[in-house]
Formats: C-alpha cells, structure tokens, sequence
C-alpha cells in the first residue's frame, strides 16, 4: 500500500456540493451546455504524520498548524 505524507488538492465534500447544484439546475430544466465550467474555490492541505514516522521524515510545526486535516 502506497501513502503520501502530504497531499494538497481541491476539497471532495464542496465538490460534491457544486456538481449537485448543477445536477438541481439541470433537472429544472436548464441547459447542460450553457452552465459555466467552474473551478475549484476550496482547497485541503492533508498531512498524514504516521507515514512522515514510519519514513523518517521531520515536518515543520507550522505545516501541522496550516493542515485541514491531520492523519495520525
């Protein structure tokens, strides 16, 4: 099993809440072709500490104080 000891990306819980936005627009009758492309506007920064052990690997303090999330 591969884990990563830091990982930055859009967030998969306000993803989720734009595509159902759209899914409601559409099935209100809106046309699938004239919705905009939208882009991300939030951002996770995970850090997994368990894995930053196990491969010997010192982080910054302040990387923990920024982190939404922390894997232990």
């Amino acid at each position: 099993m591969k884990a990563a000891v830091i990982t930055h990306g859009a967030s998969i819980p306000d993803s989720c809440r734009r595509a159902a936005t759209l899914s409601d627009r559409i099935l209100k009758g809106a046309n699938p072709a004239e919705l905009p492309a939208e882009q991300p506007t939030r951002f996770e920064l995970i850090v997994n500490r368990r894995t930053a052990r196990a491969l010997g690997v010192t982080l910054s303090p302040a990387l923990f104080l920024r982190a939404d999330r922390i894997v232990e």
